[in-house]
């Protein structure tokens, strides 16, 4: 199976599947030197580990990682780092009924006509578990970008159609409560909200909103690498995200290019703009302001509600879908996006140092 590897130079490649022994992630591109040790991955997993609150699902995992190379007296080596996180709870029955029919919102019947097979056990590699890889090299990514003066923020803007106040913006609050939301009232009618949908089995979608500070300009190319399609097809690999934009986004498509357009000023001593409705990407570059963009969540597609659907005999058939679900997949995706972010902005980043003749020879010639 193709498909598991991300990035040019910063490159990732994940393993695993949900009910498999474990889950993981090979690094290759890491510069050597960076200060690392299992505590700077397990503080990312920690965010996005299963059974916290009763809005997320009840299976119980450490999430527990292990560094099984690439780093040697606590700096990476500049060797591919292999990362492991060990699944101890998975349920296997819980899921053996579906191996007979497609669950909806499901990429059962999809990968069954791909590969005329498909691992039934919470979704094998299509599993939101899959991301424990992502977050795992986002992490070192992530630390690679403190180190150049960049930030990255995520937090859900909107869950269930309830969407935070930005006068009570407080990004203290994301990590207060269980919907990752930065205003404490948004959270509490989105706690209200999501009870009753759970009281009839059903599930709730939202909107991620990510904010990327200390870039510089320069960042991407014109082409087909530039930095917003880059971070789109990032965003988008997320199994529950189902839409993209950055800057206004669709709303640049409702106003005039007065509006529109950021005007350019000078601002101590260097070049400025007065908006950002870019979200900071001209050209499909980096124009040095901050990095904006949102990402729209679907409803979590296993809801125990009754459904229709068909099984492998062609039968028409009504389902309840059993096992351990989030109700809401938005809060532990906060993370994944902030990973997926950081991984993006990495590998440009890199790439970039060759964009330049006098920049290398700068460089080699010191």
């Amino acid at each position: 199976m193709a498909g598991s590897v991300f990035g040019n130079i910063f490159k990732v490649s994940t393993w695993g599947e949900s009910h498999g022994e474990g889950l993981g992630v090979v690094i290759d591109g890491c510069p050597a030197g960076l200060p690392l040790c299992e505590e700077d991955i397990q503080e990312q997993l920690d965010r996005r580990k299963p059974g916290q609150s009763k809005f997320t699902t009840p299976r119980k995992e450490d999430d527990e990682v292990h560094i099984l190379s690439g780093v040697f007296e606590g700096k990476t080596t500049g060797t591919p780092i292999s990362l492991a996180v060990y699944n101890k709870t998975q349920r296997s029955a819980d899921y053996s009924e579906i191996a007979n029919y497609y669950r909806p919102g499901h990429a059962d019947y999809t990968f069954d006509k791909k590969f005329g097979f498909r691992d039934y056990r919470g979704g094998g590699r299509s599993s939101g578990r899959e991301t424990i890889g992502r977050v795992a090299a986002g992490a070192i990514a992530m630390k690679i970008l403190k180190e150049l003066g960049i930030n990255i923020t995520a937090y859900a803007k909107e869950i269930g159609g309830i969407g935070i106040d930005y006068d009570k913006f407080d990004i203290a609050e994301r990590d207060n409560n269980a919907f990752n939301m930065p205003d404490k009232e948004a959270a509490e009618k989105v706690k209200a909200f999501a009870e009753s949908k759970m009281s009839v089995g059903d599930s709730i979608g939202g909107v991620i909103e990510c904010r990327v500070t200390g870039m510089m300009t320069g960042i991407g190319n014109p082409t087909f690498e530039k930095l917003d399609a880059n971070l789109a097809k990032a965003i988008m690999s997320i199994g529950a995200v189902k839409g993209f934009e950055i800057g206004d986004g669709f709303e640049a498509a409702k106003v005039t290019g007065k509006y529109n357009n950021d005007e350019f000023v000078m601002k101590d001593g260097r070049v400025g703009k007065l908006t950002n409705h870019s979200g900071g990407v001209l050209g499909g570059i980096s124009d040095g302001d901050e990095l904006m963009f949102r990402a729209a969540v679907k409803p979590t597609p296993s809801i125990s509600a009754l459904q229709e659907t068909v099984n492998k005999q062609g039968e028409d058939i009504e389902v309840s879908i059993k096992g351990r679900h989030d109700p809401m997949i938005v809060p532990r995706a906060v993370v994944v996006v902030e990973a997926m972010t950081a991984l993006t902005l990495v590998d440009l980043i890199f790439d970039n140092m060759t964009a330049r003749m006098d920049r290398v020879k700068e460089f080699y010639r010191k």
